[in-house]
């Protein structure tokens, strides 16, 4: 049985009425101070994980029914006598309260879980288990489990990320509790001495951290869209005609905005592909690196292609909505007593059904494929799929997408991009400026298709160069040494 599969309440902690029991007597003990709510998921998890748990608390009547009945609950200077590994599951200011248990922690190896605010990390350079280590120096101070959140403790780590950092002075130490880590179901991950505990400390204080680049390029995307269809949907007939139209800014402008954003945003995903190939064709080479902003790109394009999913989706909401509005249900009103006063029975412009049917059919095609890709982009699904079926789906299926989304805009703009009526503001209509990125990154991928550029960037991508320029020197003893290797 794997660690992930390891229940959270082993059986044999388990009596018959369903109540934990007593821990066996050889089962390692471990001391935890505290009784928040992470210390009680600590205790959970641990007598879970097979580990004998003694809690140290200032009021061990009052918190005692909070923790499983397997969990032993003290005051602290009973707790603290004979675990070797305790943690120090309280906050930073309450450290100094443990200062008359010094002579009892000597030698032991204390873990620190804590994590501080985000304006206490910015006021001070010493990290709280520097702090505690120097209220403690006769101690060993370890850092982890701060990354790892209650819940996660509590419904085991397959719900959360298994990765714990852990970070120590004391190599031994840092074993030690790296054994814990893998006996809880989680990976441990050396960070190396305590000085990284203040980067170990700041991780959860993140906010996507690489979320904002994309975030902020979608954002712009939707803002520029937004002006150039305001200015010309709503600007442009108040101006010219004196109609006012601003009605259409809440949701008509939106919709119109959103799907140009997710189109553009689907295209940026496969543009530093094209860019990274046509260099290597360039370079005739695969072992040099990429542009520094080039491999920035290229890190932040599941961001970009999850953002043009959410526009996507959100595009197909909106249109949804629309027939509920009450604008649409006066041009309908309107629409039919024009066709009464104009004495035509029937309406039906075939070229219109056909591109409307078309155009409809196209936008659910790429909003299921890119749905696809969304889901695969889940570690979940991710991690299920070989490297062949990853790729495919998000390589493959993404260009698919992309193409789908490209012939989904042409049929929508059909013949309006060649009417001068389109064009308000001399301004052209909004789809042709979405069309420009997309058509490049289905042209350039045309023509990696063809046989003289296929060939060619497929023996540079295995090993070949253009100038020969890398060489790979054998040992000086070997009888080849002076001979090079081309890979």
């Amino acid at each position: 049985m794997s660690e992930m599969d390891k229940p959270l309440i082993s059986r044999r902690l388990v009596d018959s009425d369903g109540s934990l029991a007593e821990a066996p007597s050889e089962a390692p003990k471990v001391g935890v101070l505290g009784s928040g709510d992470f210390a009680r998921s600590l205790v959970t998890r641990l007598l879970g994980s097979g580990f004998s748990v003694v809690v140290g608390s200032r009021n061990p009547k009052r918190t005692a029914g909070l923790f499983p009945s397997a969990a032993q609950v003290t005051f602290q200077a009973e707790a603290v006598d004979s675990p070797d590994v305790i943690f120090v599951a309280m906050f930073r200011e309450h450290y100094s309260s443990l200062c008359g248990l010094s002579d009892q922690l000597a030698g032991k190896i204390l873990v620190d879980v804590s994590n501080p605010t985000e304006q206490e990390h910015l006021r001070r350079r010493e990290s709280n288990a520097e702090y505690l280590a120097s209220l403690f120096p006769t101690c060993t101070v370890v850092k982890a489990f701060n990354v790892i959140s209650a819940w996660t403790l509590q419904s085991g780590p397959r719900d959360g990320n298994r990765q714990v950092p852990i970070c120590s002075d004391h190599p031994e130490a840092k074993r030690a509790v790296s054994e814990m880590v893998q006996a809880m179901g989680f990976m441990p991950m050396d960070m190396g001495s305590l000085v990284s505990a203040r980067e170990v400390e700041a991780m959860p204080l993140r906010l996507l951290p690489g979320w904002k680049v994309p975030a902020l390029l979608a954002l712009g995307l939707f803002i520029f869209f937004y002006v150039y269809n305001f200015v010309r949907d709503v600007l442009q007939p108040y101006v010219r005609d004196g109609k006012s139209k601003f009605y259409k800014l809440p949701v008509s402008v939106v919709n119109t905005t959103l799907p140009c954003v997710a189109y553009v945003l689907l295209s940026l995903v496969y543009l530093p592909g094209v860019l990274a190939a046509a260099l290597q064709l360039h370079r005739g080479t695969k072992y040099r690196r990429f542009p520094d902003w080039l491999d920035h790109w290229l890190q932040h394009r599941k961001q970009i292609g999850l953002l043009s999913f959410f526009c996507a989706a959100l595009h197909a909401l909106y249109s949804f909505c629309l027939p509920l509005g009450r604008v649409s249900r006066y041009e309908v009103v309107n629409l039919a007593i024009k066709q009464v006063l104009a004495n035509k029975s029937h309406l039906w412009i075939e070229e219109e059904v056909w591109r409307m049917e078309i155009y409809l059919s196209l936008g659910v095609l790429a909003l299921g494929t890119l749905s696809l890709l969304a889901v695969t982009s889940l570690p979940s699904i991710a991690n299920s799929l070989n490297w062949r079926e990853f790729s495919f789906v998000q390589s493959t299926l993404g260009f698919v997408a992309l193409v789908l989304s490209t012939l989904h805009t042409l049929t929508y703009g059909w013949t309006r991009a060649f009417e001068d009526s389109h064009y308000k503001f001399y301004l052209p209509p909004t789809f042709t400026l979405t069309l420009l990125v997309p058509c490049v990154v289905i042209l350039a991928k045309g023509l990696f298709l063809l046989p003289c550029f296929r060939h060619r960037l497929s023996k540079i991508r295995r090993g070949w160069e253009k100038d020969g320029a890398i060489k790979f020197t054998l040992p000086m003893d070997h009888a080849l040494a002076q001979k090079t290797s081309h890979v």
